[in-house]
């Protein structure tokens, strides 16, 4: 499969998987939540990935959610599925049930649990990406799943014809050039990790799967379209503005600070399941006064192409 096969770019928000007050999947919330962010622009669609709450759903659950994206979608972005499991086999079948429910692609982490050594973290992805046909999002966050896919996994891999991208979350850019040096443009790279865009898309992201993009949408994707059209001073006035929200991504709790967002500006639920917890005391009251903020001076967009609501 060639990189010409797909056309990923631009801002991919991770979808948040919106729950009741029980903690049961509640779709409809999940179906409007993702209509809302394709009429506002976003290039495609991440769902079941760390933001969308991945290893808290069951997998009849994850497959309703993709089917909830593809029905909202109708098409007009791409739906790409997150794949978190324990084992290869589990992470092999979740692929197949996830091309049977409609995905255009899967966005495949390292095995989770286990802190696999560099040729097994290797062999795991050849081992789910040969197993399918669909295009593979090959995604790399160290700080959260304690598995480190360097650049050298990466071109150990560069003779699996399924696996098209890679999603870095590391905060390292210099990655992405020596991923260019050693293998040129086999992989379309996409940024990971919010408040490295900017700089990431310098170096040769074509996309960004993007948390705080959930809650302003046509501002991540003016951002990103400015930042490909260089026009780094738009782009850096926007960037400072949206800064300060772009670093609750990079936090462990990155899922709750997401979506309190959410529901500050009237886009979704704030509600998680446990283990994960709602903040409280100071953590609330702190991204409280963000979103406030940014409301309040929330800036001007230049045109970037986006044109009017779908």
């Amino acid at each position: 499969m060639s990189r010409k096969a797909i056309a990923w770019s631009g801002v991919f928000p991770a979808v948040s998987t919106q729950f009741n007050a029980d903690y049961s999947l509640n779709i409809e919330a999940t179906h409007r939540v993702i209509s809302n962010l394709v009429a506002d622009g976003v290039s495609g669609l991440v769902v079941c990935g760390t933001v969308g709450e991945n290893t808290s759903l069951t997998l009849a659950e994850k497959l309703a959610v993709i089917e909830a994206a593809k029905d909202a979608a109708g098409g007009r972005v791409p739906v790409i599925a997150g794949v978190a499991e324990f084992t290869t086999a589990f992470a092999q079948h979740t692929v197949k049930e996830a091309a049977r429910a409609g995905a255009d692609g899967v966005m495949v982490m390292p095995a989770l649990v286990y802190s696999a050594k560099p040729h097994e973290t290797a062999a795991h992805f050849r081992a789910v990406a040969s197993s399918t046909d669909l295009p593979v999002m090959v995604y790399n966050n160290p700080p959260i799943y304690k598995n480190d896919v360097t650049p050298d996994v990466l071109v150990s891999l560069q003779d699996c014809d399924t696996i098209v991208c890679f999603k870095d979350s590391s905060g390292d850019t210099r990655r992405f050039i020596d991923l260019r040096n050693t293998v040129g443009d086999r992989f379309v790279l996409f940024a990971g990790l919010d408040d490295v865009v900017v700089e990431s898309i310098a170096v040769g992201a074509e996309g960004w799967v993007s948390g705080m993009s959930n809650v302003f949408p046509r501002e991540g994707e003016t951002l990103f379209r400015l930042a490909r059209q260089q026009r780094y001073d738009e782009a850096l006035a926007l960037y400072r503005w949206f800064m300060p929200l772009l670093h609750l991504d990079a936090r462990p709790d990155l899922v709750q600070c997401i979506k309190l967002c959410e529901a500050l500006v009237g886009r979704g639920s704030a509600t998680t399941r446990p283990p994960r917890l709602a903040l409280h005391g100071q953590a609330l009251a702190d991204v409280e006064v963000l979103v406030a903020h940014a409301l309040k001076h929330r800036p001007a967009l230049p045109d970037v192409g986006l044109g009017e609501d779908r």
